[in-house]
């Protein structure tokens, strides 16, 4: 099994989003949507079942991992098994980069077969890039070449890319 570890923000829409309290969450990006490319996401998975996703996002520690999950198209709700962020890790999780998290479930979980999709590449350091598909903020998973790059390391596998 491959675990996808999957950011929102700068991968399935842009990176500008923010909770407000009243407003809930709110893209504030001109001629863009939440969650704009995930249906390219779900093209891109759909040949390889054996995929589950672990959500990496800021948004599972402020809207909970029901709620974060809820935003995904059905096809990408049956794939998530879990999530980086847990209420018991609050403190250290907030102060840790992005790689942290993941290096942290990967660890913990015993995971040698993952991906990381993500606009956010602090901390990683070189031995581990092959598992990273690094986006653009804004055009993330839109961008043709973040899906190509994304779409070879799940048939080629991380280590082989």
């Amino acid at each position: 099994m491959t675990i996808l570890f999957l950011d929102y923000d700068g991968v399935l829409h842009p990176n500008e989003v923010y909770h407000y309290h009243k407003r809930g969450v709110v893209l504030e990006c001109d001629e863009h949507a939440l969650f704009e490319h995930a249906e390219a996401l779900v093209d891109i998975l759909e040949p390889h079942p054996q995929v589950s996703i672990v959500l990496s996002t800021s948004w599972v520690s402020v809207l909970g991992f029901d709620r974060t999950k809820d935003y995904l198209p059905g096809a990408l709700q049956k794939r998530v098994r879990g999530a980086t962020y847990h209420s018991a890790f609050n403190g250290w999780w907030d102060s840790a980069t992005r790689y942290q998290q993941i290096a942290g479930y990967v660890a913990c979980h015993g995971l040698s077969d993952w991906i990381a999709v993500d606009d956010n590449d602090v901390g990683c350091p070189d031995e581990s890039r092959h598992h990273l598909v690094f986006t653009n903020e804004m055009a993330g998973q839109g961008e043709r070449a973040a899906q190509e790059r994304l779409a070879e390391k799940l048939v080629t596998g991380a280590d082989e890319s």
